[in-house]
């Protein structure tokens, strides 16, 4: 028996709500990411893990809040925390390796192939895991094609937001990126949405309460301990981002500049007043013989 899949119950709220979410994290990790390339190399890991989590959580956040409007008709749906929380994890350490790659080699082709494809598949991991993670009297299908375009989805606009992140500068560039990673996140869940399929394998006789056949915590018990741990990423890297202006307009940081020899004028030679009787004597002597020639042809 196949389920009736509704994944926008409370209409266009759930995924403005996720995508909003989204568009801040991405925001947030990858202006990190910006701002590692002019921090020394002691500070550049400390962006990059700011906004590997700032990513991460926003991603998952994103996820979770798309996934409140997702029911199937003829059961409830419950969440296993520990795939859950899982989810998490996969997508911090694997956007983290993708920004690294980046923000180590910086804006060359090989280096956005690969962090924006490991990004991708970052991505995508967590969704399937988080979907991995639902309890219904059900079994999941999924159709390959739509799942081979959800990571393609995520791997190509991941890869488009580091290169804007990376090569862009400006306040409006950055807004670009994060969009732009929202739409790779977004439009990734729900395409992997569209490829799921639901075969219902309820038992004979129906309890008048289903939530007791199904293990696992509801979304609505879930949503308020699932936004803690994310929302303090997000807020410890607001907070970052917010005293540090070279890390709001893409610029340096008010560091040292790089010695340059335009700073330093090349020394003239000294004057020597005129009644120095050695002066004569010091001229090169090149000069010397021209003006030996010239006497003597005079």
């Amino acid at each position: 028996m196949h389920g009736t899949v509704d994944g926008f119950t409370y209409g266009l709220v759930t995924p403005v709500a996720a995508f909003l979410m989204a568009a801040l994290g991405a925001a947030l990790g990858l202006r990190c990411t910006t701002r590692s390339l002019h921090a020394t190399r002691s500070c550049r890991v400390g962006w990059l893990a700011l906004g590997s989590l700032s990513i991460g959580s926003g991603v998952w956040t994103m996820h979770f809040v798309a996934m409140t409007g997702f029911t199937v008709q003829e059961t409830p749906i419950s969440y296993d925390k520990p795939l859950t929380f899982a989810g998490l994890a996969v997508a911090v350490v694997m956007i983290g390796i993708g920004i690294f790659i980046v923000g180590y080699r910086g804006a060359t082709r090989m280096a956005l192939i690969t962090g924006g494809t490991i990004t991708g598949l970052g991505i995508a991991s967590m969704h399937y895991l988080g979907m991995a993670g639902m309890r219904m009297a059900a079994r999941f299908a999924y159709d390959t094609p739509l799942v081979v375009l959800s990571v393609l989805i995520a791997g190509c606009a991941a890869t488009g937001a580091l290169w804007a992140a990376v090569t862009l500068r400006g306040a409006l560039s950055g807004l670009g990126a994060s969009v732009l990673m929202a739409v790779a996140v977004t439009g990734m869940h729900y395409t992997g949405m569209a490829a799921l399929d639901v075969h219902l394998h309820l038992p004979p006789t129906l309890p008048s309460d289903l939530s007791a056949v199904l293990p696992g915590d509801r979304p609505a018990e879930m949503i308020g301990p699932m936004l803690v741990g994310p929302g303090c990423f997000l807020l410890l890297a607001a907070v970052v981002l917010l005293f540090d202006p070279g890390a709001v307009t893409g610029e340096p940081g008010q560091g040292p500049r790089p010695r340059d020899h335009r700073d330093h004028p090349v020394p003239q030679a000294r004057r020597r007043p005129r009644n120095d009787p050695h002066a004569r004597d010091r001229r090169p002597r090149s000069t010397a013989r021209e003006g030996a020639g010239r006497a003597r042809y005079r």
